[in-house]
């Protein structure tokens, strides 16, 4: 299935992708809850991210990560229509 909404496809609704060629935002998602839908773009274009959590994963990046998710805990908890949410999901 695939979507396009503003001259953006998109694979499916709530599923992120690289925009390499972006300027500012490094990925792009169709965020879809109930009936709402909205193109959210987020993350920083060339940003060193946390990324996943790995095994013998050094103290600064738990730090990091920590501090992205302290700072940012009230967007978070918006939901999967706010841009926070998805940077949490997918970059930390």
């Amino acid at each position: 299935m695939s979507i396009t909404y503003r001259g953006e496809t998109f694979s499916g609704y709530n599923k992120p992708k690289r925009t390499p060629g972006h300027a500012t935002k490094s990925h792009i998602v169709l965020a879809k809850e109930g009936s709402k839908i909205k193109m959210i773009r987020f993350g920083e274009q060339g940003a060193s991210t946390a990324g996943k959590p790995k095994s013998g994963e050094s103290d600064k990046m738990k730090a990091k990560r920590k501090s992205f998710k302290s700072r940012h805990g009230k967007n978070i908890s918006k939901g999967k229509m706010s841009a926070a949410y998805w940077a949490d999901k997918v970059k930390w």
